[in-house]
């Protein structure tokens, strides 16, 4: 995903509940890049660090 941030790396942390998250960072005035996308592994979801990065949460599908 092209987005904002001008870094080489972007982190990625995986989160237990994604949707919860994303309404508490909203809350708190944090920008989402993107909004949540479910795909075969999993839902996405972008937000820019303070420092203009680009950080991506991911919350795994259920195994089983």
């Amino acid at each position: 995903m092209v987005g904002p941030s001008q870094g080489s790396v972007m982190i990625n942390y995986r989160v237990d509940d994604l949707r919860a998250l994303v309404d508490q960072l909203a809350g708190a005035g944090v920008p989402l890049v993107k909004g949540i996308d479910e795909e075969p592994n999993g839902l996405f979801a972008w937000v820019m660090d303070p420092e203009g990065n680009k950080v991506e949460l991911w919350e795994p599908h259920e195994m089983g």
